[in-house]
């Protein structure tokens, strides 16, 4: 298996339209070739590129950024003497200074295909900077390791941010190349838009569903993306994090364990199960106690779970984490209905509207676990519709 970067660099005839050409390029840390060469190196390398500049999205190029809401500053490459400008730092979108450096950007970005991880917002917004200039971008396509499946609620107007920058679904199962030609259909843009395919990608294929097992390394795309199971996990486990609960940042198992020094996890698997034990299929909910060393809960002994797929009882079709997510939340409201649930604060620059909201894409999610009426059945019904809707939107546009 290939993934874009090196079909580029291994097919010549790839290369031919940029020669002559200016060459930005926009990465971060797991920007690496099949044998583990930063991208940029490996660019850098080839004497019919020329590589004028380079961008890092969150968390900056190198991924070294700890948490949201830490910014990166534009420098000097120390070894390459181009400009690397930060999308994470004064401006979140090019600026016209920072396109006049190059004639094609070169996208490079390891997503882990969900809504709210922002390197597809980065991608978006790069796509719409170079519309109408005559920029192209390329997408040196790579794997969703979620897969294909669907799952969670399309964002309805209104809700859009920098975690959710488009009408998209929270579990989308598309490649960073196959979004981007979504966008460009979606919002009519006028770009050069060329996706460069990964060879011999078989996302359906066991044992990674998405991943390619044995053949690619697991990098780092940001600080808490520290594994396969949490890209798995984070389509439900990012919703913590606009909650009181951790999401086990601060831990060496961040959006992988859910807690709180102030719930006994033990009654509140309990309730779940009474609740809708399908949604808690495909994998182990393993009742555990952690100490964040920062963030939410820092130094105190917190209750929780933590989410298996890394094992032999892994279905990658049954496991539903939006809806596992969703039930936890209810459940909680059920057993501690005084509960201060959801959490109020600054969260990506957005000070009018809840954090939960924003990551959910709508305030559903949060009007449902308030509702004491409603049913595990009005959920399931609200989601399955934009299920359907999504899959038939993507159809049109998947290349594997």
């Amino acid at each position: 298996m290939n993934p874009g970067i090196d079909e580029l660099l291994d097919n010549p005839s790839l290369r031919v339209d940029l020669k002559g050409k200016r060459i930005a390029f926009l990465g971060h840390n797991a920007s690496v070739t099949r044998d583990g060469w930063s991208s940029l190196d490996a660019l850098m390398h080839y004497d019919d590129l020329e590589i004028t500049a380079a961008f890092g999205p969150q968390h900056g190029i190198y991924s070294e950024k700890q948490d949201n809401m830490i910014e990166s500053r534009d420098f000097v490459h120390p070894v390459y003497q181009i400009p690397v400008f930060s999308l994470y730092g004064e401006v979140r979108r090019p600026t016209q200074q920072m396109l006049d450096t190059f004639d094609v950007v070169l996208v490079d970005l390891q997503g882990i295909g969900s809504r709210p991880y922002t390197f597809m917002t980065t991608l978006f917004y790069m796509l719409e900077a170079c519309s109408g200039t005559g920029k192209s971008v390329w997408v040196l396509d790579r794997p969703n390791p979620a897969g294909r499946p669907v799952e969670g609620p399309i964002l309805q107007k209104g809700f859009e941010s920098f975690v959710g920058p488009a009408h998209l679904i929270m579990r989308h199962g598309m490649t960073m190349g196959e979004l981007a030609l979504w966008y460009r259909h979606e919002k009519k843009l006028d770009v050069d838009l060329q996706v460069i395919k990964m060879k011999d990608y078989f996302p359906k294929v066991a044992p990674g569903y998405g991943w390619p097992a044995f053949e690619l390394s697991w990098v780092n795309p940001s600080p808490n993306a520290s594994s396969l199971n949490m890209a798995r996990c984070f389509p439900g486990t990012v919703l913590f994090e606009g909650t009181a609960l951790s999401e086990g940042r601060g831990t060496t198992a961040p959006l992988e364990v859910v807690g709180a020094p102030d719930i006994d996890f033990s009654h509140l698997l309990q309730t779940m199960y009474s609740l809708k034990p399908e949604w808690m299929k495909g994998c182990i909910l393993r009742l555990c106690q952690f100490e964040p060393t920062f963030d939410k809960h820092r130094g105190e002994i917190c209750s929780g779970i933590q989410i298996h797929t890394d094992n032999r009882y892994y279905r990658h079709h049954e496991f539903k984490p939006y809806r596992l997510g969703a039930l936890m939340l209810k459940a909680i409201r059920l057993i501690l209905p005084e509960y201060s649930l959801w959490r109020e604060f600054e969260f990506e620059y957005e000070t009018d509207r809840l954090a939960i909201d924003l990551l959910n894409g709508s305030a559903y999610l949060r009007e449902w676990v308030e509702d004491q009426s409603a049913y595990i059945s009005d959920l399931d019904d609200h989601l399955n519709k934009d299920e359907v809707q999504w899959k038939e939107i993507r159809e049109p546009f998947l290349l594997y």
